[in-house]
C-alpha cells in the first residue's frame, strides 16, 4: 500500500484473515509492533508490579487508539500554491 492508503474494506472475519495472510497490515504495524513491544519489555523488566498492573492496560488502550484514530485519519490537502508576484 501507498502512504496515506487505506486498508481494503472488509466485513467478514475470513476476510480479515486474507487481508492479514497476504501482508496487507505488515508495512503499518511493524513500527507500533516494535514500539509496543519495546515498551512492554520495559514495563515488565524494571517497574514495580503496581506500575505493572497499570500499565498492561494503558498501553493497549493507546495502541487500540492510535489504530482507530489512524483508521479514521483524513488525508491533509496540500497547501495552497503561491502566485509569482
Amino acid at each position: 500500500m501507498t502512504p496515506g492508503a487505506r486498508c481494503p474494506p472488509w466485513s467478514r472475519p475470513g476476510e480479515a484473515a486474507r487481508l492479514l495472510a497476504r501482508g496487507v497490515t505488515v508495512r503499518p504495524c511493524v513500527p507500533v509492533a516494535a514500539v509496543v513491544g519495546c515498551v512492554l519489555s520495559a514495563i515488565n523488566e524494571g517497574a514495580p508490579v503496581a506500575a505493572q498492573i497499570g500499565l498492561n492496560f494503558v498501553v493497549p488502550f493507546l495502541v487500540s487508539s492510535y489504530g482507530y484514530l489512524a483508521a479514521a485519519q483524513v488525508p491533509r490537502p496540500p497547501p495552497p500554491r503561491q502566485s509569482p508576484a
